[in-house]
């Protein structure tokens, strides 16, 4: 019997499997308790080209503080921020990694903010 991240763990890899199949840029989003990650890994996945987090100190001004970046709305704007980075750094379509977690909450509050902020996906 598989261990509930074990299973999470196994449906990333499938997904991985069939983004790198594709060679595509990656949004990978992964999320704590506490905090919420997003990279934009290159075609071949060795390179990280563009990253946003609730642990950076400017975005940690912008929630109010410690213990803030664990809801939506913290995901909302990592959302925003990867998108507007990946923009600048000249990336305009990527294909969505949810690391396999369910596509919902703050996972899909994330997804949405970044379509909204012109990230294709």
């Amino acid at each position: 019997m598989l261990t509930k991240k074990e299973q999470r763990l196994r449906r990333a890899r499938q997904t991985r499997i069939r983004i790198a199949q594709q060679g595509a840029v990656r949004l990978s989003v992964n999320r704590t308790n506490l905090h919420i990650y997003a990279n934009v890994i290159s075609g071949d996945g060795s390179k990280v080209l563009v990253s946003a987090s609730t642990v950076e100190a400017e975005v940690r001004a912008q929630l109010g503080g410690a213990g803030k970046g664990g809801n939506k709305a913290a995901a909302e704007l990592i959302g925003k921020r990867i998108a507007e980075k990946a923009k600048a750094a000249g990336i305009e379509k990527v294909a969505f990694d949810r690391s396999g977690f369910a596509y919902h909450g703050r996972v899909k509050a994330l997804a949405d903010a970044a379509r909204a902020a012109g990230l294709q996906f």
